[in-house]
């Protein structure tokens, strides 16, 4: 069995983020951004931050099952935090170092309620 879901946020560089997105797309997860993209429109040099919002389970899939959906507070090389979903198997989020403070990951959430999300700033952007 799975652990609980997690109540907390994970930090990630660009380069941790982009692994972690290369290994849902190698898995064929649903809720994921293609790595390419993320190539052209990361900041290089960003913090983005993963949130566990609910457990995802796929009764076809037991190898890949659960699978916890993270909302991710991207930033992007106009500055700006915009918001997307990706669905991380529980141990490899646990493996994410825990480095944020409480009063941090309240900062994170009231970002991620105000973001708009990626299809959006991707239509406002003409990348669509």
């Amino acid at each position: 069995m799975a652990p609980a879901l997690p109540r907390t946020i994970r930090a990630l560089d660009t380069g941790q983020l982009l692994d972690v997105e290369k290994e849902a797309a190698t898995y064929g997860f649903s809720r994921r951004l293609p790595v390419d993209w993320l190539h052209e429109h990361l900041a290089a040099e960003a913090t983005h931050y993963l949130f566990p919002v609910l457990v995802h389970r796929l009764s076809h899939r037991p190898e890949v099952s659960p699978q916890w959906r993270c909302q991710l507070l991207l930033t992007v090389r106009t500055g700006e935090q915009i918001l997307g979903l990706l669905d991380v198997l529980p141990k490899n989020f646990e493996k994410l170092p825990e480095t944020l403070d409480a009063a941090s990951k309240k900062g994170i959430v009231s970002r991620m309620e105000r973001a708009v999300t990626q299809r959006e700033w991707a239509e406002r952007m003409g990348d669509c």
